[in-house]
């Protein structure tokens, strides 16, 4: 195989020492004249934590695992890995994929849906990439939302069936299942995919698998996160105000599954771990968190299946010596065109997506 055509894995990014942490968190709120002192109040999330971002570490070892998987699967491909908001930025690695003659990738974001923020905003992020660099720069196609394929419903099942054994034996058949998403304002949740309003549809289309896999038919969905000013919208519930009304109707414990994660972001370890897990102490809820997939086999056989098949879908196909014709713009997307845009609410403030 000709070694023009590489594998971009694009991922939000995050702190890596106490030093980083403003550095990082004005990077992602560049243009949006967020102060200082809003900036200071999420970076305490971070001291807990010895101002580290567990994504950094989680996207080495999901590389690494991609690696081994491209490996026993046959794709040839040369991994790269880059950064929206924090090192190594996705500039950088495009800029060593062009020294080392890559003229061709597939991308894949560490971000399942379809929103502005966890879809467009990626193809938008790896085209100011490709800007800085030049017109030499590889031409990338991204894979779409990946929710639906069966790999990803399959780690969170494995893991929540793991989260409910570590409940005491007597409440595990009777604890409630709450999965989890970050909250978007509802104007970006509007036009979300397609058609809008995909969103919404896809969590639940997950959840209600996840569910059933597991043998239950009823579940909740929460969403976390939620941030910027009380009069712009968000969805709701929120996963705290979902814990009290579960607390309140009799609920022996829960499981909550943050289905809207590939990994564990600072939102996952603070906003569930810390905020949520404090809040069910309070009503005395026990409650177990599930894994996000991770370096999970399945969802690491997921990615490979996910290349081969967008491969498949340009021409001439993976296998042929001039990669860079697979891609039909320099910058694509196999979603369409005007699908997940911002809407006409307030863009994401400081605290959306923040890893």
């Amino acid at each position: 195989m000709a070694t023009d055509a590489a594998f971009l894995l694009v991922s939000f990014g995050g702190p890596e020492g106490p030093d980083d942490v403003m550095p990082f968190l004005r990077n992602v709120t560049a243009g949006r004249n967020v102060p200082d002192d809003r900036l200071a109040a999420v970076a305490e999330h971070y001291d807990l934590f010895g101002g580290v971002s567990p994504i950094n570490e989680q996207c080495r070892e999901l590389k690494a695992a991609i690696v081994k998987d491209f490996a026993a699967s046959g794709i040839d491909l040369p991994v790269y890995w880059g950064n929206r908001n924090w090192h190594p930025y996705l500039a950088d690695t495009m800029r060593q994929m062009t020294a080392e003659g890559v003229t061709s990738a597939i991308a894949f974001a560490t971000s399942a849906y379809s929103s502005y923020s966890s879809c467009r905003q990626y193809t938008d992020d790896i085209e100011r990439a490709r800007a800085a660099v030049g017109e030499d720069a590889p031409r990338v196609v991204k894979i779409p939302p990946y929710f639906r394929h069966p790999g990803f419903a399959e780690a969170f099942t494995s893991a929540t069936a793991r989260a409910l054994a570590s409940l005491p034996e007597a409440i595990r058949d009777a604890a409630d299942l709450v999965f989890t998403a970050h909250s978007i304002p509802e104007t970006m949740a509007a036009a979300s995919g397609p058609t809008g309003g995909a969103y919404q549809a896809q969590l639940a289309e997950v959840a209600a698998r996840v569910a059933a896999q597991l043998g239950r038919n009823t579940w909740r969905l929460a969403y976390q996160s939620r941030s910027g000013p009380p009069t712009v919208p968000w969805l709701e519930p929120d996963i705290g105000d979902c814990l009290t009304a579960l607390a309140r109707s009799g609920s022996v414990g829960v499981v909550v599954v943050p289905i809207g994660f590939v990994s564990d972001h600072m939102e996952v370890i603070y906003d569930l771990d810390v905020e949520a897990a404090r809040t069910a102490r309070e009503l005395n809820l026990p409650m177990a968190r599930a894994a996000t997939p991770g370096t999970d086999p399945g969802f690491v056989a997921m990615i490979s299946s996910l290349v081969r098949d967008s491969a498949s879908r340009w021409k001439p196909p993976m296998a042929a010596p001039d990669h860079a014709e697979m891609l039909s713009s320099d910058v694509a997307s196999l979603c369409g065109p005007g699908c997940c845009s911002r809407g006409g609410g307030q863009p994401p403030s400081h605290r959306q997506a923040i890893t």
